[in-house]
């Protein structure tokens, strides 16, 4: 065993009393399976938690939680860890508690409904929910986690007709930080189902949540791409085309410079690309005139198709497999001309950026709007979503921070004072949302967890 500092030592020990809990799948700094059950999606967050247990069940989250705070140490929940980076350097006195082993599903057709545990992956909701010809507002990756993405917000392929995916929330089962159990719903604990709609957490262990699923069998979806060497040309055609595309469509653009790596189509390996993707609901002729005006732009490759629903949580080619990566994000209004010829001038050819993507999200429609369902968030403030990401190619990743905060400062003409956290790694917490919001949420935590047992999802205010 590695030498550690001494109150690393320390936290070792009062970290012994949770061994035999959670069917005894706990693993302390030292033990065989430590490293590889501390490890998070995004491999590039290196954490040394006290301790990591595998619950199977409440009743096992629930043991973990009271031995815990009975040791003295604090808890954090997480799922797949790909939002692990808020988490570094503040894990070393916390038990990391991974739901991975929580996996119940359950789709009703008749009720248009899914109720999953805390281990639970897009993928899977995807899968099952096709099959009876729906679809759940899922993230661009199957193997994102659906209660970490929820409770952050969720922003879909579907987001811009039907609003963010914690929206659709209509109840949360969690266990509390003294160990008892609640279910939440509009008519009872209605502050902790307010809160679990976009609260990103810190007011327990969410166990369940229940959705709404969409009745959408099929979507008129795909991809265009052109040489990067036609980004400003095709971005500002697309930042015009979005202000006039209908809330049946979400799209997606982006500027790649894609990795030579077998899981990627060839015909896209190594090259450095524009890229629109984008998934149009409905009848799909009316889908193939919404984007017409983009496919007269003349793109090299153009993949769109009617496809079942099932299909496109693979459409944006994100990687299935633990990666190391950098993001971060700004909200901003608008993409004007200046807008486009900054982003180009800094992450385009010529710049000198390392990011593996620039991403545009078109956000409007029912994101721009308070949902009918009141929650922690029920709305975004802009019209795009802005994110870049990066991988450590050689360079080190502070040159990757600096790459993407060079990209996105040269917006910030156009930035909103707001912030999707879960996009936004660096933000500090109380830009995710509305002042008032923002203390309720605060109201809420502090009300569920008096003594601060649960680390927060974010960093501080003013971090």
């Amino acid at each position: 065993m590695l030498k550690r500092p001494d109150r690393e030592v320390v936290t070792v020990r009062e970290a012994e009393g949770l061994r035999g809990l959670a069917g005894g799948a706990v693993h302390l700094p030292g033990d065989p399976l430590y490293d590889e059950a501390r490890m998070p999606w995004n491999l590039q967050v290196d954490e040394h938690p006290a301790a990591v247990a595998y619950p199977a069940d409440p009743h096992e989250v629930a043991r973990v939680i009271k031995a815990a705070a009975a040791s003295g140490l604090k808890v954090a929940p997480q799922g797949t860890g790909h939002g692990a980076p808020p988490l570094a350097g503040r894990l070393g006195d916390a038990v990391l508690l991974r739901t991975a082993a929580m996996t119940g599903l359950r789709v009703d057709a008749a009720t248009r409904t899914a109720r999953v545990d805390a281990g639970v992956l897009w993928g899977d909701v995807v899968a099952r929910a096709g099959k009876v010809g729906l679809a759940g507002m899922h993230m661009s990756s199957p193997g994102v986690g659906v209660i970490g993405s929820s409770l952050g917000g969720g922003v879909s392929w579907y987001a811009r007709q039907h609003g963010l995916q914690c929206s659709a929330i209509t109840a949360v089962e969690l266990v509390l930080a003294d160990g008892t159990f609640v279910r939440a719903t509009d008519d009872q604990d209605a502050d902790l189902l307010w809160a679990a709609r976009g609260g990103s957490g810190g007011f327990g262990v969410v166990t369940s949540l229940e959705f709404d699923l969409l009745p959408v069998r099929t979507a008129y979806a795909g991809m265009l791409a052109w040489d990067w060497q036609e980004a400003r040309r095709v971005l500002t055609a697309w930042g015009r085309w979005t202000e006039d595309a209908p809330e049946s469509v979400t799209s997606v653009a982006r500027i790649f410079q894609v990795p030579d790596v077998e899981w990627l189509p060839h015909q896209l390996g190594g090259r450095k690309l524009v890229m629109i993707d984008a998934v149009a609901l409905g009848d799909p002729e009316a889908g193939a005139r919404a984007i017409a005006p983009l496919r007269a732009l003349r793109p090299e490759i153009d993949t769109f198709a009617e496809m079942p629903a099932a299909d496109i949580a693979h459409l944006q080619l994100d990687p299935q497999e633990p990666t190391a990566v950098y993001a971060n994000s700004v909200l901003v209004h608008g993409l004007p001309a200046d807008a486009v010829d900054a982003l180009v001038d800094t992450a385009g050819p010529g710049s000198g950026s390392n990011l593996l993507f620039v991403e545009l999200r078109q956000l409007g429609g029912a994101l721009a709007r308070p949902s009918p369902r009141e929650g922690a968030m029920d709305h975004l403030d802009g019209s795009f979503l802005v994110l870049g990401v990066g991988l450590d190619v050689g360079t080190g990743w502070n040159a990757v921070r600096a790459d993407a905060t060079r990209i996105l400062d040269s917006l910030s003409p156009w930035t909103s004072s707001s912030a999707y956290l879960s996009m936004a790694y660096e933000a500090a917490a109380r830009r995710g949302w509305s002042p008032t919001a923002y203390e309720r949420l605060q109201r809420i935590r502090r009300s569920a967890d008096p003594e601060g047992l649960f680390v927060q999802p974010q960093r501080g205010p003013d971090h």
